[in-house]
């Protein structure tokens, strides 16, 4: 890329299990603190996997009163949090109205967790054969005052890396002068829960929750739900500059792929998965030896990892024997619609703090999945260049290329 056209991120916002804030969320990060406990928000005494990552209150953000901001879903609030948090961050709060601020959101489950609450309210909007409730994009466009485009999409576990890719495509393209992009996604909730422990994808380590969620490992047994929602204010570098503000990273390069195998098991060839891979090197203009630190997808399913190692070990060559490689989602759990926003994090703090953070519980490595792994500890290291592979039920395949500024 050329100066020109570089974009950076200035900005984040977050609602996490592992907190709130960029700084807590970092701290728990390289702590190796986990989030996963047994849920106890609603009765999972029938349900086989009855743990999750969920996130206790989510912060009223400032302008808002605590009541209204209680009375609004719990989706809305966690992406309303995201979102003026963010811009905050970026310090373009008081100037959102002077510019053209778009805002692409990843969310997969919007229509099907409204249909929910209300049915736990009591309430029939499922059988209505039309929508009663304002469309999550159009609530946040207003309730922000933004002067852009905005659109939600919706590419499963993958959703997030689109989103950091189209708001890119946005800034270079000269249609936003600064674009939030992100995803959200609180769908720990009995219909999901039940919903993912019958397809057998969730673990069943009900007695020792912090241990469930365990990539690469040989004991794992599936993955842990969890929730969330993270947002990046994007802008173009020259105006980051002009205005001094504080940077956490250049989204460099971005790629994308379908392999179109299974609605959710991975494609056993990994060369769609390569491609996007070898796109997002491509577009950066870096080489595999450059990369500094592979972040896993890395969900804790026997056949997703083992299928993800591959697609490394063919993109990376030699290099996977020196370069990093790690997965979160050990303590955060899988964020769905919302994992490749804070996979995308993950990388942000390896690149602001200097060090990888750690899979936990990593015991015992599966010997299928043979790469440089960082178990239980963080790993001090120089990182300039990070990149972020986010595989999606469906066979959307992301790579997101991060780096220093």
């Amino acid at each position: 890329m050329s100066q020109e056209t570089d974009v950076w991120i200035t900005g984040v916002g977050a609602a996490t299990p592992l907190g709130c804030t960029y700084e807590t969320i970092a701290d728990g990060l390289l702590a190796g603190r986990s989030g996963v406990r047994s849920v106890t928000n609603f009765n999972v005494a029938q349900h086989p996997s009855q743990i999750a990552a969920q996130i206790d209150e989510i912060p009223c953000p400032e302008g808002w009163t605590s009541e209204e901001f209680g009375r609004l879903e719990r989706e809305e609030q966690m992406l309303l949090w995201c979102c003026a948090t963010a811009l905050r961050d970026a310090g373009w709060w008081g100037r959102r109205e002077e510019i053209r601020l778009g805002l692409i959101v990843g969310s997969a489950a919007e229509w099907f967790l409204n249909w929910e609450m209300d049915a736990h309210r009591g309430g029939d909007l499922v059988c209505r054969p039309y929508p009663q409730t304002e469309p999550l994009i159009q609530v946040m466009r207003r309730k922000l005052g933004l002067s852009g485009p905005a659109i939600s999409m919706s590419a499963a576990c993958a959703s997030g890396n689109y989103a950091l890719a189209l708001a890119r495509r946005w800034l270079q393209l000269g249609w936003v002068d600064a674009c939030l992009a992100g995803a959200c996604d609180p769908s720990v909730t009995p219909m999901a829960l039940a919903a993912f422990g019958n397809l057998r994808a969730l673990s069943r380590r009900n007695s020792d929750p912090v241990a469930a969620s365990r990539p690469f490992d040989r004991g794992r047994d599936g993955f842990v739900m969890g929730e969330g929602g993270v947002v990046f204010l994007l802008e173009p570098a020259t105006t980051a500059r002009k205005r001094r503000a504080p940077v956490y990273g250049a989204v460099a390069g971005c790629g994308a792929s379908s392999d179109a195998y299974h609605l959710v098991i991975p494609s056993p060839d990994p060369e769609p998965a390569t491609l996007a891979m070898t796109q997002a090197l491509e577009d950066a203009g870096i080489a595999p030896a450059d990369v500094d630190y592979s972040y896993s997808h890395g969900t804790s399913t026997p056949v997703g990892d083992v299928a993800e190692s591959r697609v490394l070990q063919a993109v990376l060559g030699e290099a996977v024997r020196s370069v990093p490689v790690s997965s979160t989602k050990s303590m955060t759990g899988h964020l769905l619609s919302a994992a490749a926003s804070m996979e995308a994090l993950a990388c942000l703090v390896a690149l602001e703090r200097q060090a990888v953070p750690p899979t936990i519980n990593l015991d015992d490595p599966d010997p299928d999945c043979d790469l440089c792994h960082v178990p239980h500890q963080a790993r001090p290291h120089r990182v300039r260049t990070a990149v972020s592979n986010s595989f999606g039920f469906g066979g959307s395949n992301t790579c997101l290329v991060l780096q220093a500024v």
